[in-house]
């Protein structure tokens, strides 16, 4: 039998009165210099962080990966540096919309957040179960997701916003046709793959760069809910990701994703028929294959979800060397946003709790700030340089230059070819798309655009509908006609 631990206050020191309040009397009111009472109300009064704007409702685990195939070719990487490399992971999943009472089944895109402890710093690779995204620039992101919260009049979710902004928005529509299909509705994390999304780059021992693509497959099989079994779940088991993605580890059930990667080169991005740095686009796996990596497995629950899960904290700018960013406009501006949130969230200092802690000590200048707990630099210098400490630059991690495509600054609202938003949703309706799947994205989205309400109703439909009449006729007509709205292309 373990040893009985003394209950004590947060500064340590033992105490006996935890369930009665010093009163004058046994009838009295409570004493102002009861301290432990003042203790357990204050801080159960901030046991709550700020709730994530998007991404609040989630589960996390973490695992191992395993470089199971040699890419030194493409980067070097530590963690590829030779097949059998192995390092920890965390992993985050997460609706995107929902609050965090919200249910795991609703329709809605899946976060697939992924840290790599690696030996040379953190690698977050921070992606959707989606290749692609709604928008590609991050000016729109704030409207976007205001769009899927409360309508700020009624506070409720409001169909009427969302396809507003999409139908104004058409670059949307390649990941509205993936929300919409069975996609959208994922049997729990284990079985969806997940994807970096964005254009990322890789560098070589050479100082060669290449563009790539990053996908996780799901090694247990793509398993989805039609909307039916989705909305009787979200009643009957709003936790239903959490718990199946808890069960399966406690019982040894570990889920495997295997690492695979899309290359593509300077060359090979000049002449690809649209912007290889528009998330909103795929690249065909036929032009560009996917590449063998590596397998990664999760096989342990975090023993408290708040101090892991909830304290974690993912960022796109956490790249190793090796490995680099994109031109990607949306990448860039989450560049800024995502360690900006966490700031706020958890503070200056979150990259000390814990779960986001690199796997080596970190050798900096930063110091202070709310909940510094890693001795705060003790007596070295806070300045560089300096003379005293033993800190050093290191020429082998500088990161080749990039060339840009152009020295003149402006404000584009797109780039030559970006307006093709039809193709690829088309293609995925078309050639993607059995019979059973077109027939159940055509009733999502009749049931969604149901919900239009307002002034503006046939106009939002009208535009709407014009969007999936140029992507595909026959996918337009059966939603008007399952609307019963007269459409005249």
């Amino acid at each position: 039998m373990n040893k009985k631990k003394k209950l004590t206050t947060a500064s340590g020191r033992p105490y006996f009165e935890n369930e009665d309040s010093m009163t004058a009397g046994p009838r009295g009111p409570i004493l102002l210099q009861d301290y432990y009472l003042h203790e357990k109300l204050a801080h159960f009064n901030r046991e709550r962080i700020p709730e994530r704007v998007v991404h609040a409702k989630g589960t996390g685990a973490f695992g191992t990966f395993k470089v199971t195939h040699d890419i030194t070719q493409y980067t070097k990487a530590k963690l590829f540096s030779k097949v059998g490399n192995t390092c920890r992971v965390f992993v985050r999943f997460s609706t995107v919309g929902g609050e965090k009472g919200s249910a795991d089944t609703e329709r809605d895109p899946r976060g697939f957040a992924v840290k790599f402890y690696t030996e040379d710093g953190n690698w977050d690779l921070v992606g959707n179960n989606t290749p692609v995204f709604f928008i590609k620039d991050p000016k729109k992101f704030p409207d976007f997701i205001h769009t899927q919260k409360r309508d700020p009049k009624t506070n409720l979710k409001s169909p009427t916003m969302m396809w507003d902004f999409w139908s104004l928005n058409p670059e949307s529509l390649h990941q509205v046709m993936i929300l919409f299909s069975d996609r959208g509705t994922p049997d729990g994390y284990r079985f969806m793959n997940g994807y970096g999304s964005h254009t990322f780059s890789m560098i070589n021992g050479k100082n060669e760069r290449v563009w790539v693509k990053f996908h996780f497959k799901t090694l247990q099989g793509n398993k989805t809910f039609n909307n039916a079994e989705a909305e009787l779940l979200k009643g009957k088991d709003p936790d239903y990701a959490q718990r199946d993605l808890v069960q399966a580890i406690e019982a040894k059930d570990f889920p495997k994703w295997a690492l695979k990667i899309q290359v593509m080169t300077d060359e090979q991005a000049k002449k690809f028929r649209w912007n290889p740095f528009d998330i909103t686009k795929v690249w065909p796996h036929g032009d560009y294959p996917l590449i063998e990596v590596g397998i990664m497995e999760l096989n342990e629950i975090p023993l408290n979800y708040y101090a892991d899960v909830e304290q974690s904290a993912f960022a796109p700018a956490h790249v190793v060397d090796g490995l680099g960013l994109s031109p990607d406009k949306l990448l860039q501006g989450r560049i800024l946003a995502y360690p900006d949130a966490h700031r706020y969230r958890l503070g200056a200092n979150y990259e000390q709790i814990p779960v986001n802690r690199p796997v080596h000590p970190v050798s900096n200048y930063q110091r202070d700030g709310f909940m510094n707990v890693e001795g705060n630099g003790a007596d070295n210098p806070n300045y560089f340089p300096n003379s005293f400490d033993n800190i050093v630059t290191d020429k082998n991690y500088k990161e080749p230059s990039m060339k840009l495509d152009s020295d003149i600054a402006d404000y584009y609202d797109r780039n030559e070819k970006d307006d093709d938003h039809f193709t690829q949703p088309g293609d995925l309706f078309r050639k993607v798309m059995n019979e059973k799947e077109k027939a159940n994205t055509i009733s999502n989205i009749i049931g969604a655009m149901s919900g239009i309400t307002g002034p503006e109703k046939d106009n939002i439909i009208h535009r709407q509908l014009s969007h999936f009449y140029k992507a595909d006729k026959e996918l337009a007509m059966n939603i008007a006609k399952g609307l019963k709205f007269n459409f005249k292309p």
